[in-house]
């Protein structure tokens, strides 16, 4: 199943089930907080599924972010192996552990919102990642046990800024969190309907030019590892989102930046896609 957050122009941001073509307006029955369903949602999918409710085109509507105000959006980094090599080979170590950083949440924005390319840096990239949310509280999760606290999988654009990524600061949070930066959706496909997170198709293009085409398969730490490195730490909480890694292809390598005026495609097999324009800082 596919649930989302969206308005029609009057401001009320709703909740609906999309079918195809048409998102159905579930509200007035479960609320507008997706995020307030994840505990519940395994038992709630079939009267999700049977809900009814006005129906509109998709087309017709603004897609907002799928999770509602997540208290935690974290990324990990250089989980791919040809990513790693690009790294590598630009003069960074590859890490030997799981490399965590914050996004602050106050960057997420929805699946078509406009991208804000800051006025102090030209070193904007883009980044494809599977984001994984989770449906329950939860601490000490076994690799083995992690599909069990996952709501379901969206995508993620890591919209990064380099040259604050560790010149400016010693950590990735500053570059990782100017506003805009935090595209997630275009709405949380639930668990049940993606038997196998590490077969699927990440691509991501700029103006219709192809940058990035990698499978999930080739991460270094899988979904369920990095859910149990994590929940060794911190308790995870319904609604945080974890971005996944990105593959090769990114901008950096090749100085290959983003600019006012691009359209940033960023899209997962059986996920659906963000489209997201690149503006000026106004």
């Amino acid at each position: 199943m596919k649930l989302a957050r969206f308005h029609t122009g009057d401001g009320d941001v709703r909740l609906g089930r999309v079918d195809g073509a048409e998102v159905t307006d579930l509200t007035a029955e479960f609320g507008a907080s997706l995020r307030a369903l994840l505990p519940d949602l395994p038992e709630l999918l079939e009267r999700l599924a049977a809900a009814d409710g006005p129906v509109h085109r998709l087309s017709g509507v603004v897609l907002e972010a799928p999770v509602d105000d997540p208290q935690k959006f974290l990324g990990i980094g250089m989980n791919y192996r040809e990513h790693a090599e690009e790294a590598r080979q630009a003069g960074i170590p590859v890490p030997t552990s799981q490399l965590w950083f914050n996004k602050q949440v106050s960057c997420v924005v929805g699946p078509h919102a406009d991208v804000v390319k800051p006025d102090l840096s030209d070193e904007l990239d883009y980044e494809v990642e599977l984001g994984v949310v989770i449906g329950r509280r939860c601490k000490h999760v076994s690799a083995a046990d992690a599909p069990s606290v996952i709501a379901g999988y969206l995508v993620v654009n890591d919209v990064s800024v380099r040259d604050w990524l560790q010149k400016r600061s010693p950590t990735f949070t500053l570059g990782k969190s100017f506003d805009t930066h935090g595209p997630i959706g275009p709405w949380l496909t639930t668990a049940d309907e993606v038997p196998d997170p590490h077969a699927l198709r990440m691509t991501l293009s700029v103006n219709g030019e192809v940058r990035q085409d990698w499978p999930t398969d080739d991460m270094i730490h899988d979904v369920h590892e990095q859910i149990a490195h994590l929940s060794q730490v911190f308790t995870l909480m319904p609604g945080d989102v974890l971005a996944t890694g990105t593959p090769s292809g990114i901008g950096a390598p090749t100085r290959n930046f983003l600019k006012v005026g691009d359209l940033v495609r960023a899209e997962i097999q059986g996920l659906g896609a963000l489209e997201n324009r690149i503006v000026a800082e106004r």
